[in-house]
């Protein structure tokens, strides 16, 4: 019989065989509850993709239902990059959790294992972008998720340390760079000072945390199911998010207008009531007849889901 210590091994020679010795003394130490929590990130952000990609209705985005916007993606899309995605979180998990260098070190890390995950991510949507935006933010929670586990932090220390991590961000990738406008985050921040994902994590997820986490905490207390209470946190998160796919494939203008869409639903209620139910239904068609789509929301409705889950563990029983 294989022991437990020879499965960590066998699991951890595919991130770095140098760093093995040093991660198995992390495994064997005495793990606080909230440390061993940590150790779930990577699973709790593979339940967030699937969570939100199965969700509906998203207007403008793929569900279960429905391809949303697109005529080049759907949930069997979907779900092909979603495994390419929960290996990559794993993984990058383990490296953290392996890293005694600086945090600086460790950001590059994380950069050049997800460049190879995005690779494989595109060969098997056949060069469909999917979820890059949620491979990039879930790829650094669940980094720092590992190196805070190893190093006697607790859930409390994610968004800190990533906020330390990514510190000018995007001084150094978009400001600096912005005079080629070869990427599209590059060129959206040249035409438009759109700052997008990496905006987003250098800040610590505002839009999350004071946004998206209310509207789910609250959307479960009122005793929304499961996916209703996800619909109402996207929404949510439409009003505030600076979304670079709205404004990459339409423009600065139509952003504005989601937002101005979402923040209307909330004002009728919502999934919790009729008016706002059909003006869910009303944005949906708009949506689809301009082809806006709010990945960007949809990418931070993940990371939302995933710290609820670090914070509670789980979803009432009586939501589903």
């Amino acid at each position: 019989m294989v022991s437990v210590m020879n499965e960590q091994n066998i699991l951890l020679q595919r991130v770095d065989n140098d760093e093995i010795k040093i991660i198995n003394q992390y495994y064997t130490c005495q793990l606080s509850s909230f440390d061993a929590d940590l150790q779930k990130t990577s699973q709790y952000l593979t339940q967030a993709i699937l969570l939100e990609v199965n969700t509906h209705p998203k207007p403008g985005l793929v569900t279960r239902l429905s391809n949303g916007s697109h005529n080049d993606m759907s949930i069997i899309t979907f779900m092909m990059s979603s495994a390419v995605l929960s290996k990559a979180f794993q993984d990058l998990q383990d490296i953290g959790t392996a890293h005694q260098g600086s945090l600086d070190e460790l950001f590059k890390k994380i950069r050049s294992y997800g460049i190879s995950a995005e690779r494989e991510l595109l060969r098997v949507t056949k060069g469909i972008n999917t979820q890059r935006g949620i491979l990039f933010a879930g790829g650094l929670v669940s980094g720092v998720a590992g190196y805070a586990m190893s190093h006697g932090g607790d859930r409390q220390a994610i968004i800190p340390l990533i906020k330390k991590m990514t510190a000018g961000l995007v001084d150094k990738e978009l400001r600096s760079l912005a005079y080629r406008g070869t990427t599209a985050g590059e060129k959206l921040f040249k035409e438009s000072g759109i700052t997008g994902i990496r905006g987003e994590v250098e800040k610590g997820f505002p839009s999350v945390l004071k946004h998206g986490l209310p509207a789910l905490k609250q959307a479960v207390d009122k005793g929304a199911n499961l996916n209703d209470a996800l619909v109402q946190t996207l929404i949510a998160l439409m009003t505030v998010v600076e979304d670079s796919n709205v404004v990459w494939r339409t423009d600065l203008a139509t952003l504005f207008e989601v937002q101005n869409i979402a923040a209307n639903i909330l004002a009728l209620g919502g999934v919790f009531t009729d008016l706002g139910r059909k003006a869910i239904a009303k944005a949906e068609k708009y949506f689809e007849s301009k082809r806006i789509s709010p990945g960007g929301s949809a990418d931070l409705l993940s990371i939302t889901i995933t710290l609820y889950l670090l914070e509670n563990k789980e979803f009432p029983y009586d939501i589903f």
